[in-house]
């Protein structure tokens, strides 16, 4: 359903490391930047972009798929060391469904960062 997501971000320089770490777990990697904008994907093609602002208001949330568990610890140790701040240790969220397994990060802008596998634990 969708193609790409813009964000405006106070610090560019800081918030573009914050990402190339983050989401290094999920194979995606700084694919572009162009006019004022850094794009985050893999391919070539930028599925994330961020661009330096003076307003970030109000926050967002994101949720990125991942293919196992250890793909969502992965993300949430990185973006920890990157200046994430927890919002949410990797965990079954069963208020959502029996398999929910997610974690959440506040990026340096205050976004909710989310990264979820749906696949039971048994299917690995």
């Amino acid at each position: 359903m969708l193609d790409h997501i813009g964000l405006i971000v106070h610090d560019y320089q800081r918030s573009k490391g914050f990402y190339q770490l983050a989401l290094s777990p999920l194979g995606y990697e700084l694919v572009s930047e162009m006019a004022g904008w850094a794009g985050f994907g893999w391919g070539g093609k930028p599925q994330l972009l961020i661009k330096g602002g003076s307003s970030t208001t109000p926050a967002v949330h994101i949720a990125f798929s991942a293919e196992d568990r250890e793909t969502v610890q992965a993300f949430y140790d990185r973006a920890l060391e990157a200046g994430g701040k927890d919002n949410g240790a990797p965990g079954l969220r069963p208020e959502y469904h029996e398999h929910y397994f997610g974690a959440y990060v506040l990026d340096p802008d205050g976004n909710n960062i989310e990264v979820v596998c749906h696949i039971p634990a048994d299917a690995f």
